[in-house]
């Protein structure tokens, strides 16, 4: 369980920064605050919408901010913790003229904080992202084909937790989800015992730790379990240093105390699971076994090991990666 409990740790510390961080946001909600959410030099007033120099829009609110580019299905791609929506920047060139992409970004995660500095925060970011989808997704003119279809969900780490997370909530919003490299229930790093009432005494110690600090470098060792490449690790070190602590700590504090194992059992929704191995690390039954544990019961999900790979499967394998979001978004004959 080594890279296991490393990118644990990664999670924890590896994502502070002093920078001077943009202003941000989105949502309906018309009192969500005085920040601005920024692209491309764009700022947004929550609830509000620019349009970009590429004709493009972004959207802004309370719990995180949206680019919506091109037409046609609708795909909501989710970054995970501490990282910004440039996670998806290959993704999104592949599916151009294709698609109409929504491509979140965490407020924090690349802008200030808002309504992210404090928690409670996944529950909500959950809600606002069912509430965005009801009215800019379902609520799609008519005329146009793909109107009121249900979306398809791509999220990675926190993301994929997301994305699992609101297929349990609100199944009547999601056609399918692909989760990559996420669990159920992070606590079970810590063991098959560990419960979210066991892991929530050091959950409030390392949010506090990490909410207090205005630097940090993620080391090494750490940013070893991210990518199997110099290039993917100093990408990620880079996303991480531009994350704010408040909101990497009320984020990680929410993931470290949520169980959703017993909802995953009730999902209906399809999800395909993408996972990464690295037999250098760790071989490949041990970590098949350890994900076949994570997902028991959960009929729903199908399990995709990608080779060779690291927690940023996008980066160490963007080829195979690209082939599964290809597959995943194909719409399949119901059994």
């Amino acid at each position: 369980m080594k890279i296991l409990r490393a990118f644990f740790a990664f999670l924890a510390v590896a994502t502070l920064s002093d920078a001077t961080l943009a202003d941000t946001a989105y949502a309906h909600d018309k009192q969500a605050g005085p920040e601005a959410a920024q692209d491309d030099g764009v700022s947004v007033e929550p609830g509000g919408t620019q349009t970009l120099a590429d004709g493009t829009k972004l959207l802004g609110g309370k719990q995180f901010t949206v680019h919506v580019a091109g037409e046609g299905r609708d795909v909501i791609l989710i970054p995970g913790l501490a990282s910004p929506r440039a996670v998806w920047n290959a993704t999104k060139a592949q599916l151009a003229g294709h698609y109409r992409l929504h491509i979140i970004q965490i407020r924090g995660f690349g802008d200030a904080p808002g309504a992210n500095a404090q928690g409670p925060v996944i529950d909500k970011f959950v809600a606002e992202l069912a509430d965005y989808i009801d009215d800019e997704i379902m609520d799609k003119d008519i005329k146009d084909k793909d109107g009121g279809k249900k979306p398809l969900v791509i999220g990675h780490s926190l993301g994929g937790f997301s994305a699992m997370k609101l297929a349990a909530d609100h199944p009547q919003l999601i056609e399918r989800a692909m989760v990559i490299d996420s669990l159920p229930f992070f606590g079970m790093i810590f063991g098959p015992a560990m419960t979210a009432e066991t892991l929530e005494p050091q959950a409030t110690i390392m949010r506090d730790i990490i909410a207090a600090q205005k630097s940090y470098t993620a080391d090494a060792r750490t940013l070893q379990t991210m990518s199997i490449s110099e290039e993917g690790r100093a990408q990620v070190a880079a996303w991480a240093q531009d994350a704010d602590p408040k909101a990497v700590a009320s984020f990680l504090y929410d993931l470290m105390v949520s169980d959703i194992r017993p909802q995953m059992r009730a999902i209906t929704v399809p999800i395909t699971m993408l996972y990464p191995l690295d037999e250098s690390v760790m071989p490949a039954a041990r970590v098949d076994a350890m994900y076949t544990a994570a997902f028991a019961g959960a009929d729903s999900v199908t399990l995709k090991r990608i080779e060779n790979s690291r927690h940023f499967i996008m980066l160490d394998q963007p080829e195979a990666f690209a082939a599964a979001v290809e597959e995943f978004l194909i719409d399949k004959p119901a059994k």
